[in-house]
């Protein structure tokens, strides 16, 4: 059986007069989240946001796409991420990642490293995060930490823990989410640090079903059931429209993928509301995405609710 469908919305910031109102109308509208990413510049901090959103919410899951291992320590990480599921009674996704953006490396003045030693910071981090939510005391020594006899996080039982979202596009990353998460993001490569005229070209659909199989053979060879991760996608354009045409080539144009393609990659849901539903169908059949996020700026948040979220929620 097909895992049911999920879906969420990514912000970046709210007005500061009725933010409250903003978050309560997207957990009215059927959305069963809402993310915050972690950049620098004018966003809000998503730790911060993620723990307001738990407050003025009753049934939203909050989390994190995705926080970026080199801003924040492990241990502040496993602490903040305690405290925001206890805040929300058990409805925090903890999402993290290697981090990917330069510019935010070089404006904050951290040293950006090659992707593999951001991925390896990644895999030591997660074994110290995890002990932290379930040992009374963690110790760990690794290459990149180094942690003595620290206190447990919170109080968290075993079976209560926050859900670990990983995102990422590259194989090694992939390969990490299979073997750790519970969800993983399906995202493009980002080698060049920033988003370019191939990024969008990186999740044609062929090559979402190669990143899907990245994660599934690497979550077998951990002695874990693929069928248990629940796959995620973050879209970034929704239109929906009787007459897609246009924008497909223009997208296509600067993707370097052909409407088609466009058509069917998981960043942009475009066409009618049920050519929408039909293609998300499909491609749950074929790759087992079922959780879906789409942006919180998006004009089309609350038709996409009425139209595309309200027949596949929980389906």
């Amino acid at each position: 059986m097909p895992r049911p469908f999920r879906f969420g919305v990514q912000l970046s910031s709210l007005p500061a007069g009725d933010w409250q109102d903003r978050i309560r109308r997207i957990e009215s509208l059927g959305y069963s989240s809402v993310f915050w990413p972690d950049h620098f510049g004018t966003q809000w901090e998503p730790i911060a946001a993620l723990a307001a959103a738990a407050a003025v919410t009753e049934r939203l899951h909050v989390g994190s796409l995705v926080l970026d291992v080199d801003y924040r320590h492990p241990v502040v990480l496993a602490k903040a991420a305690a405290t925001i599921h206890l805040l929300s009674r058990g409805r925090h996704e903890f999402g993290i990642g290697a981090g990917w953006m330069e510019t935010d490396y070089v404006e904050a003045g951290i040293p950006y490293d090659r992707p593999g030693v951001r991925i390896a910071r990644l895999d030591e981090a997660l074994q110290i995060i995890r002990s932290m939510w379930s040992q009374e005391r963690t110790s760990f020594e690794g290459e990149h930490y180094t942690i003595r006899e620290i206190a447990q996080a919170a109080e968290l039982p075993p079976d209560k823990q926050p859900r670990i979202l990983i995102g990422g596009g590259g194989r090694k990353v992939l390969s990490l989410a299979g073997r750790h998460a519970d969800i993983v993001g399906i995202n493009a490569t980002m080698l060049d640090g920033k988003v370019t005229n191939t990024t969008a070209a990186d999740l044609a659909p062929e090559r979402v079903r190669e990143k899907v199989g990245w994660v599934r053979e690497a979550a077998a060879a951990a002695g874990r059931s693929p069928d248990d991760l629940e796959l995620n996608a973050l879209v970034f354009v929704v239109a929906i429209t009787d007459q897609p045409q246009g924008l497909r080539e223009a997208l296509a144009r600067g993707s370097g993928m052909t409407p088609e393609e466009v058509a069917d990659c998981p960043i942009f849901l475009t066409g009618s509301a049920a050519e929408i539903r039909d293609r998300l169908e499909k491609r749950r059949e074929e790759t087992g995405i079922s959780y879906v996020v789409i942006q919180g700026s998006s004009d089309a948040l609350e038709s996409f609710a009425e139209e595309v979220v309200a027949p596949l929620a929980g389906r």
